[in-house]
């Protein structure tokens, strides 16, 4: 099991090389990695997608962005993949989850990128709403 995610949110079962695996006819999320260093037990997150079945989605090598991931690796024997299994989740929950992922980890091979800049002209800063008074100074809690 590996966890990924903001705060390590979602459970992924693997890592497993993906030259070895069967991808099984289920939704789901899916995280491909590699091992940047093979001395330590910590991956790279390199492409991130979702699909309604993952025995469709041309694993091991066929996907379209799959020389992407060997060219990254080093070597289709270096590739390895996790997979998430959302119950009940229909594709909107996996996209949202494959959005997050993309924002976090920002993947060589994903084509869509998500910028996680925040600028205060956006919707500006908090004393700036005219609905909003003073925060109160920081003080001892009132409360008994």
């Amino acid at each position: 099991m590996i966890r990924l995610g903001s705060l390590a949110g979602y459970a992924f079962s693997g890592p497993r090389l993906l030259g070895g695996w069967t991808p099984p006819a289920k939704p789901g999320v899916y995280a491909i990695l590699y091992k940047p260093d093979p001395d330590r037990e910590r991956y790279a997150v390199v492409y991130v997608g979702h699909a309604e079945d993952l025995s469709a989605e041309g694993f091991p090598f066929q996907h379209r962005r799959a020389h992407c991931w060997v060219q990254r690796a080093g070597s289709k024997w270096k590739v390895h993949i996790a997979t998430l299994e959302i119950p009940g989740g229909g594709r909107g929950h996996r996209e949202m989850v494959a959005q997050e992922l993309i924002s976090v980890y920002d993947p060589h091979c994903n084509e869509q990128r998500y910028d996680t800049a925040w600028r205060d002209e956006w919707i500006g800063e908090y004393s700036d709403a005219p609905n909003t008074a003073p925060l109160p100074p920081r003080g001892p809690d009132p409360r008994p």
